[in-house]
């Protein structure tokens, strides 16, 4: 039911490639960079290890998703509590997918006097688009099926797995859940 899509080691070489890469393209400047919880926490902690330069972090929760489908609407449930005006900010997320959530994201930021405003994403979906963002730092280009690990999940469970696992199409949601719970139990930690 659940199909490893990507291993934990090559997240985290492409997650030490986009660190270097960052610090480069940042470089003699101060960076913000602004994890989009819950699911760009893991990302965000990653990435902000990675990137050799002083950096600051900072987070904001925002929630697009119920279960396996998104909701169609963005909701910021737990606003940034820090100035960007100013700032270069790099947002940090788990999943580019409709757009909805980094386009909001980006209209916030610069709304509020943010220098730049750019987007790391660990997946980069291949899905339509609600609204189109660039996403400079996109580690991976996955197509659009439902994924868990790696931040990601199925209504909290299985953010924690290191490897990026893709549901299989046609699966309920329930049998989702009971597939993903023996996927963890079952997992050598």
């Amino acid at each position: 039911m659940w199909t490893k899509l990507i291993a934990a080691v090559a997240v985290a070489a492409r997650v030490r490639a986009a660190g270097r890469q960052i610090a480069a393209d940042y470089a003699g400047r101060e960076l913000l960079l602004v994890g989009l919880l819950q699911g760009g926490l893991y990302f965000l902690a990653d990435l902000a290890r990675a990137v050799p330069m002083a950096i600051e972090t900072a987070t904001m929760r925002v929630r697009s998703y119920a279960g396996t489908g998104s909701t169609g609407r963005v909701e910021v449930v737990d606003d940034l509590r820090c100035d960007v005006a100013g700032r270069d900010v790099l947002a940090v997320d788990d999943v580019y997918d409709s757009g909805r959530t980094l386009s909001l994201v980006r209209e916030l930021l610069q709304g509020r006097g943010a220098r730049s405003v750019e987007f790391a994403c660990l997946l980069v979906k291949d899905a339509p688009r609600a609204a189109a963002v660039e996403v400079k730092y996109g580690l991976f280009a996955v197509p659009n099926v439902f994924v868990v690990g790696a931040g990601l999940d199925l209504d909290g469970l299985g953010r924690n797995l290191p490897d990026v696992w893709a549901l299989e199409a046609g699966a309920t949601e329930g049998e989702a859940a009971v597939a993903l719970r023996e996927l963890i139990a079952g997992r050598a930690w």
